[in-house]
């Protein structure tokens, strides 16, 4: 059913187009172009009713099943704008693999990967000149699946829709390239082994939310959370991947059932390795990371996201004690990871891991 499936195109009109915003005041996620990708799913039909049309709302039944068992997934990539504006994606088939992944593991329908990309190099096209060309900011992608059947009763839902937006965004933390400020949790737990930390569905990220405020009425930038069983072991910060160069290892944690598989941190482990880095995926404890500050060899950490890219960070608390990192400074080697990783996705380096998609 997959094969047969063809994109219908229906351009919004010239008169309903939206007024492109500021580009020094893009924010993150507050502004969104003219057109989006919508495309359905049902058991009788599979994937079908695939469409370009102009940005809108949805008119959903109060018992739609997303609003009440939380089958709902999303992905996360960007694309960049290069010299003589050619343009490029990061990484999107991966995205929408990794999405599959998602799917799977909350029973829903899985996507057609080749047809979907096809569909999101029309739609970036057709909505090109909402890519921004100021330094740092790009266009965010946000495919997203949801469940819509009118239904009670908690099982897969017989209905899906799978749609991406766009939108223009600036840098994701306020501090820019500059060092964040992590707030260390011991208080709540993100996911187990076992759950659906792995996968990128909205559930995640709405449990997250509580220590998130506390952390940021702290002063705080984002929580990097620990293990849910012993609360030893980190894990990963809110909304990207973590590293720590201590001695003469890059160390991660393993992907073991509770942490995302971030594109952005394959990324960097590839580029790493690259240049010759020892990278180590191992867990390592919360108390090991303060004992590597406290004898100076943790020379640096940094979080790695689509939306950030590279994220160095420049102080931790934990348990109510603050930790100066690297003299809170921006590392050698998160500047050097980002400078490297940013001139691949802007098309003004060489790419030898192929990462990069060129549109039109």
């Amino acid at each position: 059913m997959w094969e047969n499936i063809e994109v219908a195109v229906n351009k919004c009109d010239s008169d309903k187009r939206k007024d492109k915003p500021d580009q020094n005041a893009l924010g993150f996620g507050k502004h969104f172009t003219d057109h989006m990708f919508l495309m359905k799913w049902d058991r009788q039909n599979g994937w079908h009713d695939a469409e370009i049309c102009p940005y809108r709302n949805f008119n959903l039944d109060p018992a739609s099943m997303v609003f009440h068992y939380g089958q709902a997934i999303f992905e996360g990539l960007k694309v960049y704008k290069g010299e003589n504006d050619q343009i490029y994606m990061f990484r999107p088939e991966d995205n929408l693999e990794r999405m599959n992944t998602s799917a799977l593991r909350m029973c829903m329908p899985r996507l057609p990967v080749e047809k979907v990309l096809k569909g999101l190099k029309a739609l970036v096209y057709l909505d090109r000149e909402w890519i921004p060309t100021n330094h740092g900011a790009t266009l965010y992608v946000r495919p997203t699946m949801i469940a819509v059947e009118p239904a009670l009763g908690v099982r897969p839902s017989n209905e899906y829709y799978f749609f991406i937006i766009m939108s223009p965004v600036g840098a994701y933390y306020p501090e820019g390239f500059s060092p964040t400020k992590i707030w260390v949790t011991d208080k709540y737990v993100r996911a187990v082994k076992g759950g659906v930390g792995h996968v990128k569905t909205a559930g995640n990220y709405a449990a997250s939310i509580m220590a998130a405020e506390e952390a940021h009425k702290a002063g705080y930038t984002q929580v990097l959370w620990l293990d849910a069983c012993e609360r030893k072991y980190v894990e990963e910060v809110g909304t990207s991947n973590i590293f720590f160069k201590i001695g003469d290892e890059l160390i991660t944690p393993p992907l073991d059932g509770s942490i995302l598989g971030g594109i952005t941190r394959d990324s960097v482990i590839q580029l790493a390795r690259s240049w010759g880095i020892n990278v180590v995926e191992k867990q390592i404890s919360i108390d090991e990371v303060i004992a590597a500050c406290s004898d100076s060899s943790l020379h640096e950490i940094f979080a790695s996201g689509t939306a950030a890219v590279i994220s160095p960070v420049g102080e931790l608390c934990y348990q109510d004690k603050q930790y100066i990192i690297a003299d809170g400074k921006t590392g050698e080697l998160s500047r050097r990871l980002f400078e490297e990783l940013q001139a691949i996705q802007n098309g003004k380096q060489k790419d030898p891991f192929k990462w990069i998609v060129r549109i039109g």
